[in-house]
């Protein structure tokens, strides 16, 4: 696997839902940072100028959304390249055409497949977009 080592940023509020990606990821060799609330998610992000994937859930407590992080993200120059990919309940109906309007990297629905997310991740960081609904899969 191309995870070995990388940097994946998550903005989360579930803990159950960070294990889960946590587990997923790390088995894999890839390093995870957390942002639980959002609100401090491009601070604390900027303490790892060398991460390597972005992870948004795109509803977030505290009256912030990944979407709006999404913007405040992309705002910042040095992490115009970085992908960035929704992870959410969203309704995908609803989310995805929207998140791929927006230029994020991909949409992966929540509960994510253990199997499938890390393969879906290291395709975004080959610079493949992937759009993924549960059963439903779509690709750019």
């Amino acid at each position: 696997m191309q995870l070995k080592n990388k940097l994946i940023f998550i903005v989360e509020d579930n803990t159950q839902n960070r294990v889960v990606f946590q587990m997923a990821l790390v088995m894999t060799g890839a390093r995870v940072e957390f942002e639980r609330w959002g609100a401090d998610a491009v601070s604390r992000l900027e303490n790892f100028r060398s991460v390597d994937l972005i992870i948004l859930d795109l509803m977030l407590s505290n009256g912030v959304s990944g979407y709006d992080i999404y913007n405040d993200i992309r705002a910042l120059p040095e992490y115009a390249s970085i992908p960035i990919i929704a992870v959410s309940a969203s309704e995908p109906a609803i989310a995805l055409p929207k998140t791929r309007e927006m230029g994020f990297s991909g949409f992966i629905a929540k509960p994510i497949d253990d199997d499938l997310f890390p393969r879906q991740i290291e395709q975004v960081l080959a610079g493949e977009k992937v759009w993924y609904a549960g059963e439903r899969y779509y690709e750019s």
